[in-house]
């Protein structure tokens, strides 16, 4: 049974690639492609958050958790902490490995 997302993403791919379709094969004035291509990328945009909050639901049922926004997971356990990333260096990387010094030959 589709939802509305699904729907609402359905709607929105469709108007894209019209979108996509009348700039690629159309001459149109330069307004209008301009206009075309803002709806196209609010479209977009739409579409990539509505895939994401589906990956998201996916994630969350996949780890038996309730797709609901602000459910706990299931009872009696808790959420993983998230990894920690390793530390930066600060030190810059050197432009050269190593700097070869050669002391028997002055003009180097």
């Amino acid at each position: 049974m589709p939802t509305n997302a699904s729907g609402e993403f359905e709607n929105a791919l469709q108007r894209l690639e019209a979108i996509v379709a009348k700039l690629e094969g159309q001459s149109i004035s330069l307004d209008e492609s301009v206009a075309l291509f803002r709806e196209g990328k609010r479209l977009a945009a739409q579409c990539e958050a509505l895939l994401k909050n589906a990956q998201s639901s996916i994630e969350a049922a996949s780890r038996g958790e309730s797709a609901a926004p602000g459910a706990t997971g299931a009872p009696g356990t808790a959420p993983e902490p998230p990894q920690p990333q390793p530390a930066m260096r600060n030190t810059p990387t050197p432009l050269f490995a190593e700097t070869i010094v050669d002391d028997a030959d002055p003009d180097l």
